[in-house]
């Protein structure tokens, strides 16, 4: 691992006038303010992988200070609106065949996927060849575009003017040989990148172009485009996966996005899966025309598996790279928990080592055969999972369906006999299917490792674990924010003693920082737990962190995307677990509380457990971290 970069940031004065710096606190020795802005441009088919990429990225490089934002070109292609002119116009002025990224796929309420298998050679083709049939009268839409109504798309049909909205193009509308809808990809993506362009112009730093931009002419287009601004840098990120397993989960996922809201499950995985057949044709992964421009780029192959870096030199492009070369898709779960009650908490002391409390040793007792619990009921989750996949496989291998199994109407009913059963978001590395019946009927308990700081009551909160079933580790980038020549007073002795300091403290909690040496900020809390999410990002199991206030808060923004502005006001008291599970989409977030009365946890709503504003006046059992 790279040694630790100093980084210059700047804190808001405990004395005086409070200044707000921009939320950016790159190393002063190689990113100023001024200095070069960067463009990441995705690469590659669909179902790779992109969108899950582009959102851990963006979420990372905002938490460490960077203005980041997302620019999805499939966002903008279901609500384009282009005039007669333009669309009459491509239909034989564009000479770019390339195609445009699908959407970044949100789920749906419903929650179910058909669970019978279908023909993918025979059934996309008929879809190319016929369209979507209308069941009401048993004649065929245009392949091209289809919408919710059933009317056709003015944008493909005709060169009316297409609003666009509430409209989903079907895989026709992908075909490299499909001159006007070639004209309008091609189009919104340059639009996408001209929206992307005036962002950076005003303030912006970081900008991530989400697309397939799965050809070369599509890539040349835009490097000579941004040739043109100045101080802007490009990073190509190409996402590969040859994991069938993977590739089949992911396509199971986009029929459930936007674009085919309303779709039979079995209708919509077909015609997705005749998209991907247009996307390869026209497809050319990243290689010698990049190299034959020095542009930088990086290749993510299965998700980590296998990382290929070219011409790397910015300080941001590299940290990129590093932050995706440990990435992995390994089912597991991040529990964050603060230390039990110490003395100092007790009597609402700052900072301080102190030791537990009889209230903070009964807490760590219950934790540890917590932890316990949801682990072992987490791997008989993992166990069900590995069986319905397996299951899954069987049936896709075994069950022969025809085309009139995908009929479909477009009131979105169908007339298959599938049963469509409940769904939950599936773990989503290969290694948990597998081919072998027999290996996938042997319980295989989740590993899960305690990390906590080098305090005596994060310490010896981790004292009922059992070292032969936890690994157990003291790491001091987990120590709590160090309050420096405030350590050990309350906070109504700084509001008494040092009114002007907690004036700026309360005006700018992120920035501030406490006087003395080794006083710390939020801001270097970042800093200090950089290496920390990185470490926990390459981790393949489950890890248990027992911290501190400030380290609880830094981490739930990062893990939730919680903008800095918000960080330090998030109410995290003592007794509470938050379980952070990667998904497909983000993370999955769910709160338990400790009641002491009980000695038990119970789930609670997260929305009210993550409050952020202003904490109540803080009474002293409630206190006592920075």
């Amino acid at each position: 691992m790279p040694s630790p970069v100093a980084y210059n940031i700047s804190p808001v004065p405990y004395l005086g006038s409070l200044h707000v710096p921009v939320q950016r606190y790159g190393p002063g020795s190689s990113y100023q303010e001024g200095d070069h802005k960067l463009v990441v441009i995705m690469v590659g088919l669909p179902a790779r992988g992109k969108s899950y990429i582009v959102k851990k990225l963006k979420r990372y490089l905002s938490w460490l200070g960077f203005n980041t934002k997302i620019f999805n070109v499939g966002d903008r292609r279901r609500l384009v609106a282009d005039d007669a002119a333009a669309v009459a116009a491509g239909a034989g002025a564009s000479s770019i065949a390339d195609t445009s990224v699908t959407a970044t796929a949100s789920r749906t309420d419903s929650g179910n996927i058909a669970d019978a298998a279908m023909d993918t050679d025979i059934v996309p083709q008929k879809i190319l060849q016929k369209g979507l049939l209308n069941k009401t009268n048993k004649s065929y839409i245009s392949p091209e575009v289809f919408q919710r109504d059933g009317s056709p798309c003015s944008q493909c049909q005709s060169d009316g003017e297409c609003g666009g909205r509430g409209r989903r193009h079907s895989s026709a509308f992908f075909d490299p040989n499909n001159e006007k809808a070639r004209y309008i990809r091609n189009k919104v993506a340059m639009d996408v990148l001209e929206d992307l362009i005036r962002w950076l112009q005003s303030g912006g730093q970081i900008a991530i172009h989400d697309a397939t931009n799965s050809t070369i002419p599509r890539r040349r287009e835009i490097l000579n485009r941004l040739d043109l601004e100045p101080d802007i840098n490009v990073l190509f990120v190409e996402s590969i996966c040859n994991d069938q397993d993977i590739i089949s989960r992911n396509i199971k996922l986009k029929t459930k996005g936007p674009d085919y809201i309303g779709v039979d499950p079995a209708i919509a995985e077909a015609d997705f899966r005749a998209r991907l057949k247009n996307y390869e044709r026209a497809y050319t992964p990243l290689g010698d025309y990049e190299e034959n421009r020095d542009a930088q780029y990086c290749k993510i192959v299965d998700v980590g598996k296998k990382v290929i870096a070219h011409n790397i030199q910015g300080y941001i492009e590299s940290q990129c790279v590093f932050y995706l070369m440990n990435i992995n898709l390994q089912p597991r779960i991040i529990f964050i928990s603060r230390h039990g009650q110490s003395e100092d908490n007790v009597l609402g002391r700052i900072g301080g080592d102190a030791p537990l409390s009889a209230k903070g040793h009964k807490y760590a007792a219950a934790l540890a055969k917590f932890i316990k619990q949801q682990m072992s009921e987490f791997s008989d989750r993992l166990q069900q999972q590995r069986l319905q996949q397996q299951r899954q496989k069987l049936l896709l291998s075994s069950d022969e369906k025809g085309f009139e199994h995908c009929e479909m109407g477009y009131d979105g009913s169908s007339n298959t006999n599938s049963v469509h059963e409940p769904d939950p978001e599936p773990m989503f590395n290969s290694s948990a299917a597998t081919s072998d019946t027999s290996s996938v009927n042997e319980t295989t308990q989740q590993k899960c490792e305690i990390w906590t700081s080098m305090l005596k009551r994060s310490m010896q909160t981790s004292a009922f674990f059992d070292p032969e079933e936890f690994t157990i580790r003291n790491l001091r980038a987990l120590n709590e924010i160090y309050a420096g020549k405030r350590e050990g007073m309350t906070y109504e002795e700084i509001k008494k003693l040092y009114p002007e300091e907690y004036e700026a403290r309360m005006r700018n909690k992120f920035y501030y920082r406490y006087p003395g040496i080794g006083g710390e900020s939020y801001a270097d809390v970042v800093q200090k737990l950089q290496q920390i999410i990185v470490e926990l990002e390459r981790k393949r199991h489950s890890v248990t962190i027992i911290s501190h206030r400030a380290m609880v808060r830094t981490l739930l923004s990062y893990f939730m995307d919680i903008p800095s502005t918000h960080m330090p006001d998030m109410d995290v008291p003592l007794g509470y677990v938050y379980a952070c599970e990667p998904r497909p989409f983000g993370n999955h977030l769910t709160v338990w509380k400790y009641l002491e009365n009980d000695d038990k946890f119970i789930k609670i709503d997260t929305k009210s457990a993550l409050r952020i504003g202003p904490a109540p006046l803080m009474t002293p059992a409630s206190i006592g971290d920075a």
